[in-house]
């Protein structure tokens, strides 16, 4: 399978270390080797160098001109409707279910185990008439 996700121009990336912790941005420039220009007017990121060993990239890419100001990559986000692309990819759900993990209370928790302790029993019944019909039928 061949790479796709390049740092280049217009390349989404998910902040995934630093100030701007678990927010998307934009690549508006290279700056080296290590570090590009990023700006994420739709999500609350300024416009500000970032270490590419902070961030991933992610599959989404729009086009627009090297160096472009902000009211262009805002523009373009928006056209492109990348905030609802990436809210709902399994990359941004998965990190999502995540903090709702982290935030749960003891009572939450129990809330889940007896909902799963129920979901179980039902799927567990619906199984087993199941194999008895098969069995009957003298398919099992």
């Amino acid at each position: 399978m061949p790479f796709r996700k390049f740092v280049e121009i217009g390349r989404v990336a998910f902040l995934s270390d630093g100030p701007e912790k678990g927010k998307i941005a934009t690549i508006v420039n290279v700056i080296d080797q290590n570090k590009v220009l990023v700006d994420g007017p739709t999500s609350g990121v300024g416009r500000q160098a970032y270490a590419l060993k902070q961030m991933q990239m992610t599959p989404l890419k729009v086009k627009f001109p090297f160096d472009a100001p902000t009211r262009i990559v805002r523009k373009e986000l928006v056209a492109n409707k990348i905030d609802a692309k990436w809210a709902e990819s399994t990359w941004a759900k998965r990190l999502e279910n995540k903090t709702k993990r982290a935030n749960m209370t003891d009572f939450d928790r129990f809330k889940l185990r007896k909902a799963k302790a129920q979901r179980n029993r039902i799927i567990t019944v619906a199984l087993n008439q199941k194999k008895k019909a098969l069995r009957k039928a003298g398919k099992l």
